[in-house]
Order: structure tokens, then sequence, then C-alpha cells
């Protein structure tokens, strides 16, 4: 998911990843935001087919884990690529309840390209130039997260 982010003041700046959290937020600006965000999406769910209802908490809590963990890759290869092309509000990835990030099966991340409310950075935002080298920037990212995790086989013969 990628959004243009915005403050009170003008005075914020930078790009942004987040991936989800199972728990609290890691900061109140990225609980407020997920709030903010969340209001607007419509959450999908995930069918297991299991009968019992422990069992189909631990496989979704099992789920969870792993697609958060591969989102945290995903979203730090991508941060390391977009640093390359702009300043960065958060040098990590950061974590919060986005409904737009709780698919249970793929790496999921949200990227605030940076802050709509500052007056230089919404020049950025509309310079051609600029958002190139963004959409490159995201792809390197992904990329590279492709190339050191890459997919499991689905269909393999042994």
């Amino acid at each position: 998911s990628i959004h243009a982010d915005a403050f009170l003041t003008p005075k914020a700046r930078g790009a942004s990843v987040f991936a989800l959290s199972q728990g609290a937020a890691s900061s109140a600006a990225a609980r407020w935001m997920a709030s903010q965000e969340n209001k607007a999406d419509l959450i999908g769910g995930i069918n297991i087919q299991a009968g019992d209802p422990h069992l189909k908490r631990a496989l979704f809590d099992m789920s969870t884990t792993a697609q958060i963990n591969d989102s945290l890759k995903l979203g730090g290869a991508m941060l390391r690529e977009i640093g390359q092309v702009g300043r960065l509000h958060k040098g990590g990835v950061e974590q919060a309840g986005f409904a737009v990030l709780k698919a249970p099966d793929i790496p999921s991340v949200l990227v605030e390209t940076a802050f709509i409310s500052n007056p230089e950075e919404e020049v950025l935002l509309r310079s051609d130039p600029y958002q190139e080298a963004l959409a490159d920037a995201l792809m390197k990212g992904i990329q590279a997260y492709f190339a050191r995790n890459p997919p499991l086989a689905r269909n393999r013969t042994l």
C-alpha cells in the first residue's frame, strides 16, 4: 500500500515503511496512523479448514507470525532503497495494526512516501523524476527481498 503522509505541522518529513504488528504499535504515531487509516479500510479474513477452534487459532497465529517476519524483511529491503532516493522519517520498519496489512498469506507493507503536508516534500511528490526514482526504489527493494527469500515451489516433482 503506497501513501503520502501528512501531519499537523509542515516540519515533519521523510518516508516510512510499516509492517503489521500483532500487539502494540511501535510508536504512538504509528498507533494513531493505523487507527485513522483503518476507518476507511475493509478487513479480509482467512479461511482455515480446521474444525477445532484451538487448532484454528494456532494455525492463524503461526501464519500471522510468518507473514509479519516476511513483511519486516520486505520492508527493510524497501526502506534501504528508498533511503537512497530521499530522506527517511524513521530508519527502521515501524509496526502498527493497519487493516491493509492483514493479508495472512503474503508479505504486506505500507509505504509513506513523504509528507504532503511539508511544502518541500509536496513539490517532490508532484515531480515526475522523483516519482520515477521512488517507484524504481520500491521495485528494487521488492526484487532484493525475493532474491534473498525466493517463494517455495508449489508443484515440485521429486
